[in-house]
């Protein structure tokens, strides 16, 4: 049997078989993916997880819907499902709180526990992050409307990318095969149908919560990215009190993969300070 990377332990989060990875100790780091078809935690975050785990206790959990995480018949993919799947994850592990990072869809995710538990989050980092209104993107219309076949998967793999070299056939294989096991695309067509803008604005939190949020904030965004713009970050930055911005030029939707240590290093560093 081949070892596959993307399985990693299971425990049960609220009543729901969750598949996650866990590396390294101290202060629990944890790492919520974004929605592309296929992802996986460990997709998402194979090049964050081992730096960040030389200094914290780093969780990457496949949220339910998505990867090798349960997809009971009767679930319902809302913001309300996937809190409470969040919540109970780290209810399950015995995590009080946690430095949250979200990428995308995950970064809204984020800032919706941020608001709804704001005892369970210690830091936050937002990166290429939904969570405000905004006018769908051709780039997110794409993601979210994606049919199983490697050449839309590499269409997708280049629209994420900046340098098209790390696309490569190798990946787009990968990554459409992870996007047809069974149950994955009835389960990723369920969340975003069609019109997506509604998709969008259902990641998105009430603008006088997220003024009002407390928690020390980093947020950072790719300058190319063609998934979600720009402009959404500088908002947020302009909304939450105790924010900083860190744009990366020659980057698209793919910060933590595209510049990975100089990333590593901005937000181990981030969460390092908390502890002085």
């Amino acid at each position: 049997m081949i070892n596959n990377p993307e399985i990693g332990k299971t425990i049960l989060a609220n009543g729901i078989q969750t598949n996650y990875h866990e590396h390294g100790q101290g202060e629990p780091v944890l790492l919520i993916h974004g929605s592309g078809p296929g992802v996986t935690g460990w997709a998402n975050w194979r090049l964050t997880i081992p730096a960040l785990a030389e200094n914290f206790r780093v969780i990457a959990p496949d949220i339910v819907g998505f990867g090798y995480t349960e997809r009971p018949v009767d679930v319902q993919y809302n913001m309300e499902t996937w809190l409470n799947h969040i919540l109970g994850f780290m209810d399950a592990l015995g995590i009080q709180k946690a430095h949250v990072v979200g990428n995308s869809f995950g970064g809204g995710l984020a800032l919706a526990m941020a608001i709804r538990a704001p005892e369970r989050v210690e830091r936050l980092v937002l990166m290429g992050s939904a969570g405000l209104p905004f006018t769908l993107t051709e780039g997110l219309d794409r993601v979210w409307g994606y049919t199983p076949s490697i050449e839309n998967m590499r269409g997708l793999l280049d629209l994420f990318a900046f340098d098209r070299s790390r696309v490569t056939d190798d990946l787009a294989r990968m990554r459409y095969e992870a996007s047809v096991r069974p149950g994955i695309q009835e389960a990723f067509a369920q969340m975003f149908p069609a019109p997506r803008q509604n998709g969008v604005d259902s990641l998105a939190s009430d603008k006088v919560a997220i003024k009002a949020l407390s928690h020390t904030t980093m947020i950072v965004h790719g300058r190319e990215d063609k998934v979600i713009p720009l402009a959404s970050s500088y908002e947020l930055f302009s909304m939450i009190q105790k924010a900083q911005i860190h744009v990366f030029g020659q980057c698209g939707h793919w910060t933590q993969i595209e510049h990975a240590a100089r990333f590593n290093k901005l937000i181990s560093d981030f969460f390092t300070e908390a502890q002085n």
